[in-house]
């Protein structure tokens, strides 16, 4: 099992992110990504990855209005007062490694 973890918006300007790029979380630790990665975002996910191990998106009240089986995480750039972007992810479980 592995989370697919994809940026679907981008609120003001990010440095790091466009919208689709995305990397892998393998075994609930290992990081996959051909892209590089933003510290900010890492800390949004963290609390989240393990709980969406062993739960649905919906039961966290990470659900989308329409993909019930997709979670939704934002980083925390306050992108109105940095200057910043604030990207939100779209995290999904696969259970094969594409």
């Amino acid at each position: 099992m592995y989370f697919r973890v994809r940026v679907v918006d981008i609120k003001g300007h990010c440095p790091v992110y466009k919208i689709g790029d995305s990397f892998k979380i393998l075994d609930g630790y290992r990081l996959m990504s051909e892209i590089p990665l933003c510290m900010h975002s890492l800390a949004a996910l963290l609390p989240f990855y393990n709980p969406l191990r062993m739960t649905d998106p919906d039961k966290l009240g990470l659900a989308g209005k329409e993909k019930r089986t997709a979670a939704y995480i934002q980083c925390p750039d306050a992108s109105e007062y940095t200057g910043g972007g604030t990207a939100v992810f779209e995290i999904t479980v696969d259970e094969e490694l594409q």
